[in-house]
């Protein structure tokens, strides 16, 4: 069955990095937020990385996220799916991600995982001409990444952020 993207993107005119990832979850998307799935290890590693305590709702998780000037969405707009796999995805449609990149500070752009990274290359590469820096999943399917590995390669992100704002 085809499945819409239906939440917004997460960004502003601060944004220093774009994290792609590649389609919400079954229960991201009933939530209506990114990364809802309680498994998903995206929030506490992001709050690991930036020393914070993991953000609960959608309000707190928007806010580390503009505090950190991170943007974040994902490639696919629609496709058919499977409930979360990505190795089911059929017919992907992509995100229009030219507001973000016409009004953010992006200097780089990390994939969560190499679907969105395969993807981000088909279809926005030859569009923007910017790079991606592929990161491990933090979908709690690649188990071949303990918490403190995930940690170490997703570090990467805290050097491309030049002002981190301290106040929370």
């Amino acid at each position: 069955m085809r499945q819409v993207h239906t939440f917004p993107p997460v960004f502003d005119r601060s944004s220093e990095i774009l994290i792609l990832g590649s389609f919400p979850s079954v229960r991201s998307r009933s939530e209506g937020f990114f990364y809802g799935h309680p498994q998903n290890r995206f929030w506490p590693l992001m709050a690991g990385l930036f020393k914070t305590p993991v953000p609960k709702t959608a309000d707190e998780k928007r806010e580390f996220l503009l505090a950190f000037h991170i943007a974040l969405w994902d490639v696919i707009e629609s496709c058919e799916i499977t409930g979360s796999g990505d190795g089911t995805i059929r017919g992907a449609v992509p995100n229009d991600l030219s507001p973000i990149f016409a009004s953010a500070s992006i200097n780089a752009v990390f994939a969560n995982g190499r679907t969105a990274e395969k993807l981000y290359k088909k279809f926005m590469l030859p569009i923007f001409g910017r790079g991606i820096i592929c990161l491990p999943s933090t979908s709690p399917a690649n188990a071949a990444f303990s918490p403190s590995k995930l940690a170490s390669e997703w570090e990467i992100i805290t050097g491309y952020i030049r002002n981190v704002r301290t106040e929370r």
